[in-house]
């Protein structure tokens, strides 16, 4: 028997730039967030456009890039996707909770009084012992007995539509902007693993190892996996790991230039969705040939 268990910490939802209304709230909440950190404001330019298409908005924010002494070595865009304000929250939850149902095993099993070994003979006779009458020593009210209403096997996935799913990414992502650092590639800057060369190089960038923060990397050698691994409240991502709950879970997101380019063209405003067509075509393709090549294998 198996338990079931979900991620018991807390979603941060950034402040959530994402449910307020106007880019003046957008500002404010910066501001705000500058004056309980004493921190520098972010030096960033966000607009935003409504297209006539599903009334999809687009995020446009200008972000500086930091080199890995974290200089300031030139500025990107992050073109996203993004719901509307009146949807975005509902686009941001279905997405999220769909994530964490599917992540359920559903592998719980309990046995009932049938499924119990034993207990086949009548304990002691129906009359004349003063005693209530027991058929089974494995009935529910006895230990060891069988589970009423226990569970049983369960699959917990739910369908989401691939369009909605990541356009809850790019939502999450786009009012996480204000949180977010782009940097330049650094998988070869680490000649072996050093978890405290590591540590003094967020330090560099304005990052709290204590604060949780997500690295989203188009590759991560070695090296750089093994001095960021023993850091609890850091995570590697990559584009194939990426999901929403890791976002929307951290405190600040660290974008190198090559994931921002991988964002901008999977997640962004311009990306075409004839392509996941043509993926799907030509796996359904190379399968049906697979199976004609065992058909014949078999003849």
């Amino acid at each position: 028997m198996s338990a079931t268990t979900t991620p018991s910490s807390s979603i941060s939802f950034f402040s959530s730039s994402i449910f307020l209304s106007s880019s003046r709230h957008h500002h404010h909440s910066a501001n705000l967030l500058c004056k309980t950190t004493h921190k520098r404001p972010p030096q960033f330019a966000l607009t935003s456009t409504t297209s006539t298409k599903a009334l999809i908005r687009s995020e446009l924010a200008t972000i500086p890039i930091l080199s890995f002494e974290g200089t300031q070595v030139g500025s990107t865009t992050l073109n996203l996707k993004s719901a509307p304000l009146d949807t975005a929250r509902s686009v941001v939850h279905r997405g999220l909770t769909t994530d964490l149902r599917n992540r359920r095993r559903g592998t719980a099993s309990t046995l009932t009084r049938s499924e119990v070994r034993g207990g086949g003979v009548k304990p002691y006779p129906q009359k004349k012992t003063g005693r209530a009458r027991r058929g089974s020593q494995r009935t529910p009210l006895r230990p060891g007995g069988g589970v009423v209403f226990g569970p049983k096997p369960k699959d917990w996935s739910v369908k989401i539509n691939k369009k909605e799913k990541r356009l809850a990414i790019s939502t999450a992502i786009s009012s996480a902007v204000e949180n977010t650092i782009v940097v330049e590639n650094f998988e070869d800057k680490f000649e072996k693993p050093k978890t405290k060369e590591f540590i003094a190089l967020m330090r560099r960038w304005g990052l709290d190892p204590k604060e949780k923060s997500v690295f989203l990397m188009t590759e991560v050698s070695d090296n750089v996996r093994l001095s960021s691994r023993n850091i609890g409240t850091l995570k590697m991502l990559t584009p194939r790991t990426l999901n929403l709950f890791d976002i929307l879970d951290s405190e600040k997101l660290v974008f190198t230039s090559g994931a921002v380019e991988f964002l901008n063209e999977r997640y962004g405003f311009d990306y075409n969705d004839e392509d996941d067509e043509e993926e799907e075509e030509l796996a359904e393709e190379v399968g049906e040939e697979g199976l004609e090549g065992e058909e014949k294998s078999d003849d």
